[in-house]
């Protein structure tokens, strides 16, 4: 019995804040009207015309990168849907499995991020803010071995979108396994064996990017919680025929397509 209680707890836990599931099984995240269940710099952060926006409106406003945060729980093993649009030279993310960063500030966290970038290589690509950096650009897929290595295992024509105008991101995440995708296409691919890196859960937020000013807006967030799934070990002798340890990727776009606004 204290093992049912235990686990109908953890379950509240994780979706406290999600409301009706629809015929896909998916629950909304935004009202539509505010920002209950959300938690950000309200000086950044609001509701205009029925849709999230965040305004970053120079280097100094924010003067680092910051988050609007879900405070419903914790997300785990799921699908994300969301539709989203970044107006202005610079570039957005939503990250998950994410913990706080209380140096960074009040809304500052690290994890995984599904990059929303006006430069085609960044937008779609699975990244890690403020820890292990670029895995796999848009249209590569990488494993990580136990040493953090990144191995390419496969490689497609990237997904090129306009991010000023409306685009749906999708990431699925399940065990040590996460997609991300833009409309529907793939964009990027990780399956993260770092044991001592990686995480497994952790917090939803959305990005807001200090520096040239830009603004953010989402006009649909939804949610599928899915069940447990197995964790992939690296095994060398798996990998398909052609796969290549890579180094980390860098950047030649740190916040969008012009020069960055100063720090």
């Amino acid at each position: 019995m204290m093992n049912i209680r235990f686990l109908l707890t953890s379950l509240v836990l994780v979706c406290s804040s999600v409301i009706a599931q629809d015929s896909e099984g998916f629950s909304e995240l935004f009202n539509g009207r505010d920002l209950t269940g959300w938690e950000g710099d309200p000086q950044l952060w609001s509701v205009k015309d029925g849709l999230v926006t965040g305004e970053c409106r120079g280097p100094e406003s924010p003067s680092a990168n910051t988050f609007l945060i879900w405070r419903g729980g914790q997300v785990k093993n799921f699908e994300l849907r969301a539709t989203v649009r970044v107006i202005g030279d610079n570039n957005s993310g939503i990250q998950y499995r994410s913990r706080p960063l209380p140096e960074a500030g009040p809304w500052g966290i690290t994890g995984y991020q599904c990059d929303i970038h006006p430069a085609t290589e960044h937008t779609g690509m699975t990244y890690e803010e403020k820890g292990r950096g670029i895995f796999g650009l848009n249209g590569k897929d990488i494993v990580l071995d136990g040493e953090g290595n990144r191995w390419q295992v496969a490689e497609r024509e990237p997904v090129k979108v306009d991010v000023s105008q409306w685009n749906e991101y999708t990431i699925i995440a399940e065990g040590n396994h996460l997609t991300h995708k833009i409309n529907g296409q793939i964009t990027s691919q990780l399956t993260d064996c770092d044991e001592a890196h990686r995480a497994l859960e952790g917090l939803l937020a959305i990005q807001l990017h200090h520096g040239n000013a830009n603004t953010v807006q989402i006009k649909d967030l939804r949610l599928k919680v899915l069940g447990e799934a197995p964790l992939t070990a690296f095994d060398p002798s798996l990998l398909p025929s052609g796969a290549q340890k890579v180094a980390r990727p860098g950047t030649k776009n740190p916040q969008g397509l012009g020069p960055a606004a100063p720090k």
